[in-house]
């Protein structure tokens, strides 16, 4: 594992545990020699995270549609930043460059980037981890959606096991290190006539 694409809000929320996790999973890619992978903004957690990273020596990659550079949100500081033409553009980029992702607390964005990672993991398009940094359960209602999915029959318990949850991201990359992709959804041994 080289490098962990992290999805985050481009506020910092209100309250202050947001911002110090934030600047620690930062802090500790940097240590375990993990690039950073993101959208390269230079606000809130976004920036936060990328700025902990190069401050303990590490590389941050940031994937920014050029409408965003545009309008002067890019980190102006980063090890490599890739300008792209649109947001389709930038979650193949960052899926790309990324070994695996992770959601810290965010809004509608992060959702739908880490919903999108967790649905390629389903189809077998990409066989990396994903995970939810959970601080102070702020995932807590959409992990106990993921539970209702299954318990409603519209996704199967391995999908749900399969994202990984936590509060302490020291325990998600060693999750990670140890992960094993569930069978994709659409294979021969799996396709019900």
């Amino acid at each position: 594992m080289k490098a962990i694409a992290i999805f985050c809000g481009s506020a910092t929320g209100t309250d202050p545990i947001f911002l110090q996790s934030a600047q620690h999973v930062g802090e500790i890619l940097a240590k375990n020699n993990l690039s950073l992978v993101y959208g390269g903004g230079k606000v809130g957690l976004m920036g936060a995270v990328a700025d902990s990273v190069l401050a303990h020596g590490g590389r941050a990659i940031g994937v920014m549609p050029r409408a965003l550079v545009d309008r002067e949100i890019a980190h102006t500081g980063l090890s490599e930043l890739y300008v792209v033409e649109n947001m389709h553009q930038r979650k193949m980029q960052m899926s790309e460059l990324a070994d695996g992702f992770i959601a810290l607390p965010g809004g509608a964005g992060t959702l739908e980037e880490i919903y999108e990672q967790w649905t390629w993991a389903q189809l077998g398009i990409h066989e990396k981890p994903c995970a939810f940094l959970n601080i102070n359960a702020y995932y807590q209602p959409l992990l106990d959606m993921v539970q209702l999915m299954v318990d409603k029959g519209f996704t199967q318990p391995r999908y749900a096991e399969m994202l990984i949850q936590s509060d302490n991201i020291a325990d998600i990359l060693t999750a990670f290190k140890h992960y094993r992709a569930p069978q994709a959804k659409w294979t021969n041994a799996n396709v019900k006539p």
